[in-house]
């Protein structure tokens, strides 16, 4: 699966196209303890069925997760992340007809969860916590989106500071980049995100948001992930609707420049996006 110039990527069974539309990532975790549903589909044939689920509510990809990664969440073994996933992936790249992509920034999860039928690999890290997992990539010849973190899961949260919030996040998405083609990994076969909610405030989400087209300077396709975050709740308050706050923080998103989105509730949020994309390219 590649990304190519014209805004479509090749996946095993075809194209899938974000030309003239944002494409809507569906999230499945299969954990314990993951900061918005965790727990709820730990069992692998309840996960299957909301994978598919996310696909008939209009999602492009499904994200399948096997480790929190909350703020102040530890890493869990590899053999604890494949126990969780792989049956999940399995199951799921047999069934759906869009592309499966999985969650890991561990090398021996994304080739085991490619062997299985992934087609894409999420990497919170931006190739930071595994050195092997490029080549994983280069070998298997799909594509990985890189995202920005400051520190780990488990410390992002303790204190982000930044000189420099968007050229910080775009030297080190940078650097991920020249790893990832360093090791082979083709340049049109790699996404970006500026990481919402790891290792930044709610004041960095903000700018984040509000300066995303500055990262169309990198000249890949932009990935953004708000679905559910802290920040939300610190900007509404306790009385705020964090569904609300997210549909207005994935149309701010797509308005500046994002090509994908990452949410939790497709169902819902399909709406706001298709009206964004209305807005954005003049398509009624």
């Amino acid at each position: 699966m590649t990304i190519m110039a014209s805004g479509q990527i090749r996946w095993r069974r075809g194209l899938l196209s974000y030309a003239g539309r944002t494409l809507v990532m569906g999230v499945v975790n299969v954990t314990p303890d993951s900061f918005s549903d965790g727990g709820l589909y730990l069992e692998p044939d309840k996960a299957i069925a909301r994978g598919l689920e996310l696909e008939d509510e209009g999602a492009a990809i499904i994200d399948v997760g096997g480790e929190s990664t909350r703020p102040g969440a530890r890493p869990i073994p590899a053999e604890e992340e494949l126990r969780r996933v792989l049956p999940v992936v399995e199951g799921l790249a047999r069934r759906l007809s869009i592309p499966l992509s999985i969650d890991t920034y561990k090398a021996r999860v994304a080739e085991q969860a490619i062997a299985m039928g992934a087609s894409m690999v999420n990497d919170i890290s931006g190739l930071q916590f595994d050195a092997a997992l490029a080549g994983v990539l280069a070998r298997a010849g799909v594509p990985v989106v890189l995202s920005h973190i400051q520190g780990t899961p488990e410390t992002m949260q303790r204190a982000p500071r930044y000189a420099d919030l968007l050229g910080e996040v775009k030297a080190s998405l940078q650097a991920g980049i020249a790893l990832a083609e360093r090791a082979g990994v083709s340049p049109d076969a790699i996404i970006v995100d500026p990481g919402i909610g790891f290792g930044k405030t709610a004041a960095h989400n903000l700018e984040l948001l509000r300066r995303l087209s500055e990262l169309q300077a990198l000249g890949r396709p932009v990935l953004v992930g708000p679905s559910r975050k802290s920040f939300i709740g610190r900007v509404l308050g306790a009385d705020g609707l964090v569904e609300e706050g997210t549909a207005a923080a994935v149309v701010a998103a797509i308005l500046h420049g994002a090509n994908l989105v990452r949410v939790h509730d497709v169902a819902r949020l399909r709406w706001a996006v298709r009206m964004a994309d209305a807005i954005k390219f003049g398509v009624a």
